[in-house]
């Protein structure tokens, strides 16, 4: 089987209302579509790169090539898990959580992305909870970082309610203009201290020496 070859896609993660995990072709699809459809107000940017500023068609199958190159370049000193979102069964956006030299540095990142008709439920806290406890209790992880535009008032809105601390800020040029980034940093025990979400992790084992772990 194509899991025993690649084991990430044997991982899920649940919570109350949420499943993640690796996409299927179909799937992917789904998501690919999800994004086309719109991810933001196009008066906004909420991205560094702003890759939903191209034709749906492009939009959607940057999403697709995205997906494949990460997998396609995955090594246990540098990967990234894009974890597709399931709410009630339906694609609802993307989780990613990713990692360098992780058994030495004991840092992961997150970024994520909803589909405009699934934001504003709750849903975005969520998922990156359920990715906080893979890396705080499945990985190891001493502590988990993230920014957000300043315009990006949900995604800031997420990690300072899950315990994120402000770790300065950045200038970026995004669309022409200067934009300020900010940095956010969360402990293990601030993490502890905020979680509430119950997360279940599946076939994580297997991933250890993938995910550059000791088995």
């Amino acid at each position: 089987m194509l899991v025993d070859h690649f084991p990430p896609l044997g991982l899920r993660l649940t919570t109350p209302r949420l499943e993640l995990r690796l996409p299927s072709s179909e799937e992917l699809a789904a998501l690919a579509d999800l994004a086309a459809a719109g991810v933001h107000d196009p008066e906004t940017m909420p991205f560094l790169v702003p890759w939903t500023d191209r034709p749906p068609a492009e939009v959607a199958r940057g999403v697709v090539q995205h997906h494949w190159r990460r997998l396609a370049e995955w090594t246990p000193e540098k990967w990234e898990l894009d974890l597709t979102v399931f709410h009630e069964g339906e694609v609802v956006g993307q989780q990613s959580l990713w990692a360098q030299d992780l058994v030495v540095l004991r840092q992961v990142a997150t970024g994520s992305w909803l589909g405009r008709r699934h934001q504003g439920q709750g849903i975005g806290t969520e998922m990156r909870a359920a990715v906080l406890h893979l890396a705080f209790a499945g990985l190891d992880a001493e502590e988990a970082v993230s920014s957000a535009l300043e315009e990006s008032h949900a995604s800031n809105a997420v990690s300072r309610k899950l315990g994120y601390r402000p770790n300065g800020v950045d200038r970026h040029v995004v669309r022409g203009s200067m934009t300020i980034d900010r940095r956010y940093r969360l402990t293990r025990e601030d993490w502890e201290r905020h979680r509430s979400v119950p997360v279940t992790i599946e076939g994580l084992g297997p991933c250890r020496t993938m995910l550059g772990l000791p088995k």
